[in-house]
């Protein structure tokens, strides 16, 4: 059975960490406890039956406590499994950011980070080359070096 827990946010990782190793102790039947990418506030933890999951998370600090009803693996499995080939963004596109602080200024692509989705840049208006980490979904290409080189070609 697989349960969401919620947690005190941006203390996942420890959550995590001590549910695993009260899990571990006590022989508890806890298969699993892992902090999926991108989600903040919550845990997700897999167990034999609700009283084991109960047990495992019962009186730890940051835990607020187990949501009611329990999941299916399909309900999660966006969560769990990376999607890195959805990416598109590629070293040397030119785009525009869509949100603040910079919104609507373009940018070089210098870096792509699949894993953590995000992308450096460097600011085309700026005077001295400005590297900036962004998500991935705050930007969007406005042109490709492959155009470019195609139209140069031609």
């Amino acid at each position: 059975m697989i349960f969401i827990i919620k947690v005190i946010t941006n203390k996942e990782d420890k959550s995590v960490e001590m549910i695993a190793e009260r899990a571990k102790n006590k022989s508890l039947n806890v298969y699993s406890v892992l902090r999926p990418h991108g989600l903040r506030g919550y845990i997700i933890l897999e167990a034999e039956d609700r009283e084991s999951a109960e047990e495992a998370v019962f009186n730890l600090p940051y835990i607020k406590g187990i949501i009611g009803k329990t999941i299916t693996y399909d309900e999660i499995k966006n969560m769990i499994e990376p999607s890195v080939s959805t990416i598109s963004i590629k070293e040397g596109d030119i785009v525009e950011i869509i949100s603040e602080p910079f919104k609507k200024e373009k940018a070089k692509v210098v870096r792509v980070d699949k894993q953590k989705e995000e992308v450096v840049v460097n600011l085309l208006g700026a005077v001295v080359p400005l590297p900036v980490t962004i998500k991935i979904d705050n930007v969007k290409v406005v042109r490709r070096d492959e155009e470019e080189a195609e139209e140069n070609a031609n």
